[in-house]
């Protein structure tokens, strides 16, 4: 008799890559990883890994039995869905967040979730939005907060949030009248999101357009270091300056007027892989679509 835990076990390896990080996942030590699928081979009566010192790799007859093993999963998912109460939702969810939903409305999400899910326990990891997308295609991460959507086979997303960018500068950099050309601009670096980002894109297609050959910039997937290099007067810096409301108001910072195209907005999905996770995913990303409407209405933000 195939016991499902096992072929759970097959699942999470070949979906992770991994003998270690599978045994991460299902919360168990790697030599009880490998004796679970060395018994379902056993049962089977074939090998579903090869084995060599980067991890593990499916054999064909693997690939071709990963698919059934997912419907399995699937099923007994839909089975438990159907009998335990619909509201109660336990176990660790992973979540990716870009940085910019961490310093808008995530803690607000956080009180929501523990309020709604008590049981539930959420591991938070920040990163990039390119980071973040390949932790949710490898299956790293359940579920991701970040630049989307993500146009992918078999991945969801659901819409959050849309913030402007802007041109951002410490009032102390001698930029010249306004409104600035992006010749002038370009006198000194331009700080923003990280290279492979769409906003660091764009600004350097911008600038290039307009005559700069090799426009210096620094991409940094931390805002609070690009904040402190554009404090610092390195240079300017675009960045969504949504969660900037006390460095403008002291006057650290400013916005500047630039004589160029409208810069794009980010636009913020909560984005999952349909699987064998459970119904946790799309809850939270509901919750999480609410809470990031009532922050843009201003009706989720903490009183003073």
């Amino acid at each position: 008799m195939i016991d499902l835990r096992n072929i759970e076990t097959f699942f999470w390896a070949a979906a992770l890559g991994s003998l270690r990080a599978a045994s991460d996942r299902l919360g168990t030590t790697q030599p009880a990883v490998s004796q679970r699928i060395a018994s379902l081979e056993s049962s089977l009566g074939v090998r579903l890994f090869e084995r060599d010192a980067r991890g593990v790799k499916l054999t064909p007859k693997g690939h071709e039995l990963l698919v059934h093993a997912e419907r399995l999963l699937m099923a007994r998912r839909d089975m438990i869905d159907a009998a335990r109460d619909q509201y109660t939702v336990a176990g660790t969810l992973k979540i990716g967040v870009a940085e910019t939903i961490v310093q808008t409305w995530l803690p607000r999400l956080i009180e929501r979730v523990h309020a709604a899910y008590p049981a539930l326990v959420l591991e938070i990891e920040v990163d990039s939005t390119h980071v973040l997308k390949s932790h949710l295609l490898s299956r790293e991460i359940d579920l991701a907060f970040l630049m989307g959507p993500v146009l992918e086979t078999r991945v969801e997303n659901l819409p959050l949030c849309t913030y402007p960018l802007a041109w951002v500068a410490s009032p102390a950099l001698d930029l010249g009248p306004e409104p600035l050309t992006l010749d002038r601009i370009a006198r000194f670096p331009i700080v923003t999101y990280p290279s492979r980002s769409r906003p660091y894109r764009v600004v350097r297609d911008m600038l290039m357009r307009a005559g700069v050959a090799s426009p210096r910039m620094y991409g940094s997937a931390s805002l609070s270091m690009i904040v402190r290099m554009t404090m610092d007067g390195i240079g300017t810096s675009v960045i969504a300056p949504v969660f900037l409301d006390k460095e403008l108001q002291r006057g650290e910072l400013r916005i500047v007027e630039v004589e160029a195209d409208p810069l794009p907005d980010l636009s913020f999905t909560a984005t999952w892989l349909d699987g064998p996770q459970g119904p946790a995913p799309r809850l939270i990303a509901q919750i999480a679509q609410t809470v990031a409407r009532n922050d843009a209405l201003g009706s989720d933000k903490p009183r003073l």
